[in-house]
C-alpha cells in the first residue's frame, strides 16, 4: 500500500525539498502552504514531474484550517504515514530577550510550536491507520539547552518546546507503534538560514528525509545527520 506524507510549509527552502524527495522515493506527498496562490501553481509545475504530488491549503495558526486538512486527508487518503512538522518562523533575530515584544513571542511559538502541537493532536487517528506511522519536527539546536547561547529568545523557546513536544510524545505514544523525533538539519541556505550558511538545501533535507524512509530509525530522539545529539 502506497504511504501518505503531509509536509507543512513547503513553498520553499527545506519544505519543498522534503517534498521532492519523498515523492522521488515513490511516497504520496501532500504539500501544504498557507497561502493558495503560491502553493497550489508550484504544485500544479511540480506535478509535471511527479504525479505523486499534491496540496491542499494549510494555515498552521488556524484551527478551521486545520480540521479541513483533516477531513481532506480522511476522506480522500483514509489515513497518513508520516507527518513532518516544517513550517516555522524566525522572527526575532539575534534581538535580546530583554526588549523581545510579546507579539513577537506569540507568533513564533504560534507557528512554532502550537501548529505541530495541534497537527498531531488531530491527525493522530490518521497515523493510528499507518502500519509504520512516523512524526518528524524540524527543530534547531539554538533550542538544544545544554548548549544554549542568547538572542533570538523567542525562536529558541519555540524550539525548545518543540523538542519537549517530541519527548512528551514519544512517552505517552509507547507501544502505539508512532515514531517521533526532532531533527536540527543544520545551517541551511534558506531565506531564514541566509545565503552564508554553510549547507545546500538537499543537504539540510537529507536527515528529515531518511527519517521519513529508512527501516530501522530512533524514536524520541534529537537527531542531527542520522546521529543522536543532546537536548
Amino acid at each position: 500500500m502506497e504511504k501518505i506524507a503531509l509536509v507543512t510549509g513547503t513553498n520553499r527552502g527545506i519544505g519543498l525539498e522534503i517534498s521532492k524527495q519523498l515523492a522521488a522515493n515513490g511516497i504520496t506527498v501532500i504539500m501544504t502552504a498557507r497561502n493558495m496562490h503560491i502553493g497550489r501553481p508550484l504544485v500544479n509545475e511540480l506535478r509535471k514531474r511527479w504525479k505523486n504530488i499534491w496540496y491542499h491549503q494549510l494555515d498552521v495558526t488556524d484551527e478551521t484550517s486545520i480540521i479541513d486538512l483533516y477531513h481532506y486527508l480522511d476522506g480522500d487518503c483514509g489515513k497518513l504515514d508520516i507527518l513532518v512538522n516544517n513550517a516555522g518562523v524566525y522572527l526575532d533575530e539575534n534581538q535580546s530577550i530583554l526588549d523581545v515584544d510579546l507579539d513577537t513571542m506569540k507568533a513564533t511559538m504560534a507557528i512554532n510550536f502550537y501548529g505541530p502541537l495541534r497537527l498531531v493532536q488531530v491527525l493522530l487517528p490518521l497515523l493510528n491507520k499507518s502500519n509504520d506511522p512516523r512524526i518528524i519536527n524540524l527543530s534547531s539546536t539554538m533550542g538544544q539547552l545544554t548548549a544554549m547561547g542568547s538572542g533570538s529568545a523567542a525562536y529558541r523557546i519555540s524550539k525548545t518546546a518543540l523538542n519537549t513536544l517530541t519527548v512528551i510524545l514519544s512517552n505517552e505514544l509507547a507501544g502505539t507503534g508512532v515514531k517521533i523525533n526532532s531533527v536540527h538539519p543544520g545551517w541551511v541556505k534558506t531565506d531564514m538560514g541566509g545565503p552564508v550558511a554553510t549547507r545546500s538545501i538537499p543537504e539540510g533535507a537529507e536527515t528529515i528525509v531518511w527519517l521519513a524512509t529508512a527501516d530501522e530509525i530512533p524514536n524520541g530522539k534529537f537527531v542531527y545527520d542520522r546521529k543522536i545529539i543532546d537536548w
